[in-house]
């Protein structure tokens, strides 16, 4: 899909996609000291990023609301995760939230970088947004070893999330982030080389991006970036003896990773090296799939009783809501609220927690809408009280 710019539109916006822990925080701050606006105020730095994160707080706080609401995480493997998000490029209430975010962000300044992980799970919106404005959009997109990035990703995250499933991840935003920016002016960019030769770098970019002023850019004049690039930040170490995922999935990872990595060189993309892409995409969708269909028992087991699978699985947010309600309130009191007054459900109700008992009140067409974490809470609540 072309962004249907001429060359010479005055405003541009840069998003920095890849992965978490591939680089894209490097990136994104070599390009905000390079003359690009990065959208204040910023992500503190901490431990696992100590340079700083170089991406928008409002923007992690935005794709974050959106993610929870369809359950989507940012190290998500499932390839159906990409059909619930697509979506929200035609949710007209976000569309204007994020458009009237983004035009703010242009005032007083033409070139815009926005970096955040979660970038890459809303590739239509950010698109159709700055379209709306007027703005052309170009896409860099940062490549590191699925090793390193899964190794760094466990020492920044903790365990609750296996190496195989962040391998399987790694696949899954890798190959439909390529795919969902085919079309716009991009460039892929490998971390380890970025490190060793940021000029370099940076210039391709330039010239793959448009952007005159990064091509040939001179080392000499950038004192800042050089203290900002530090090599011995490379802490992950690359090798599948620091990971403990099946061979299969190394198989697959590998292929993936030499396909996309060839991206990165010059003259590599290309149209043969798109079809391998797709052709790798079509694979990891059969694969997990499979995983799928064999896991299905696992699923069932950890299903609340009386909750099919087939049912959940089609369920929307909003049905997911009503059952956590359901689960969270005896069935005498949901019988009540849903066939009588509101004194008599009141009444009927009496010894649940006050929070409850409000939401019991509400039709059943909004209490559907509740938020998730609000019906957690409340069947948490609930288990408090009868304990």
């Amino acid at each position: 899909m072309s962004d249907g710019f001429a060359p010479e539109a005055p405003k541009r916006l840069i998003l920095v996609v890849g992965q978490g822990r591939s680089g894209t925080s490097l990136l994104s701050g070599i390009l905000g000291r390079m003359g690009f606006h990065v959208p204040q105020p910023e992500v503190k730095a901490d431990k696992t990023n100590p340079r700083g994160f170089g991406e928008p707080r409002w923007v992690v706080n935005f794709h974050t609301r959106q993610m929870r609401a369809r359950r989507v995480t940012v190290f998500d493997s499932r390839y159906k995760a990409w059909e619930g998000l697509a979506e929200v490029a035609g949710d007209e209430r976000v569309v204007e939230e994020l458009r009237s975010w983004l035009a703010v962000q242009f005032v007083g300044t033409d070139n815009v970088v926005v970096k955040d992980p979660r970038n890459v799970w809303f590739l239509p919106l950010w698109r159709r947004c700055a379209a709306d404005l007027g703005v052309r959009t170009g896409f860099a997109t940062m490549l590191r070893h699925p090793t390193e990035v899964v190794a760094s990703a466990r020492a920044s995250y903790g365990t609750w999330q296996n190496d195989t499933s962040r391998a399987a991840s790694w696949v899954n935003v890798m190959l439909h982030s390529e795919h969902g920016t085919r079309g716009s002016s991009r460039s892929f960019v490998r971390y380890e080389d970025l490190i060793e030769d940021w000029p370099r770098e940076v210039s391709r970019c330039g010239d793959l991006l448009d952007v005159p002023w990064l091509a040939g850019v001179d080392r000499s004049r950038h004192p800042e970036v050089d203290a900002f690039v530090d090599p011995s930040l490379r802490r992950s170490p690359q090798g599948w003896e620091a990971v403990q995922i099946r061979p299969d999935l190394q198989a697959m990872c590998e292929q993936v990773w030499d396909a996309m990595s060839a991206l990165a060189d010059p003259d590599g993309d290309t149209e043969e090296a798109r079809a391998k892409l797709d052709a790798a995409r079509e694979a990891y969708i059969d694969f997990y799939a499979a995983a799928e269909a064999v896991a299905q028992s696992s699923v069932t087991a950890v299903k609340p009783r009386g909750q099919s699978l087939a049912t959940d699985v089609s369920r929307s947010s909003n049905g997911r809501a009503a059952s956590g309600l359901k689960s969270a309130v005896p069935a005498r009191v949901r019988r009540s609220a849903l066939v009588t007054g509101v004194r008599e459900s009141l009444r009927v109700s009496e010894g649940l927690p006050l929070p409850v008992r409000a939401m019991l009140l509400l039709p059943p067409k909004y209490r559907e809408r509740l938020p998730l974490p609000v019906v957690h809470a409340a069947r948490w609540v609930v288990r408090a009280t009868r304990r």
